[in-house]
């Protein structure tokens, strides 16, 4: 705990040699954060680098939180601006009613084995709106009224884009296990 506040001292106090520790520390953790939402690698290490930029030019962490939670909220909020200039949450959501009702297989076998990168890449490959709110949801914890709010959707909009998004994750494991039995 001591190291991590002389880390943030040195990051506040302009420090190259604290920067780059802190980047070392969080910059893959981080990658995975901003290509949950991208779902682009391109994408995802522009936004990495960009949220970083931010961090060191006006690193203001007050302590409120973990440093790793205040990271990976600067790295939320810089992936949903950058899908916000890419037009790609508006569109997706003013055209939720294009995305395929999918069969809903969520009563799947519980503990099916599937590695954490594969359904990562399943995550990635979800239409812009369904990830943004899926990512917001789960792995944030967002309410869909507060996931309403940071997107400008109605909390309708927010559970119909969960539920299309779990049906087809679901769909894409039962498929992906479905050929790995055939194997």
């Amino acid at each position: 705990m001591e190291n991590e506040i002389e880390l943030i001292k040195g990051c506040k106090a302009g420090d190259n040699v604290a920067r780059k520790t802190l980047y070392t520390l969080y910059s893959n953790k981080m990658l995975a954060v901003c290509y949950r939402y991208t779902g682009d690698m391109d994408a995802a290490h522009d936004v990495l680098h960009d949220a970083f930029i931010k961090i060191f030019t006006r690193f203001n962490f007050r302590g409120e939180a973990s440093l790793s939670t205040w990271i990976t909220r600067v790295m939320v909020t810089q992936s949903l601006d950058y899908l916000r200039k890419q037009k790609r949450i508006s569109q997706t959501m003013l055209r939720e009613e294009q995305i395929p009702d999918t069969p809903d297989f969520s009563q799947g076998e519980a503990g099916s084995p599937i590695s954490e990168e594969k359904l990562l890449a399943f995550i990635a490959e979800l239409p812009d709106g369904c990830r943004t709110v899926f990512n917001l949801f789960v792995f944030e914890e967002k309410s869909h009224k507060e996931i309403a709010e940071i997107l400008h959707i109605r909390e309708h909009s927010s559970t119909s884009q969960l539920h299309r998004a779990r049906c087809l994750l679901a769909s894409k494991i039962k498929e992906y296990l479905n050929h790995e039995e055939r194997k």
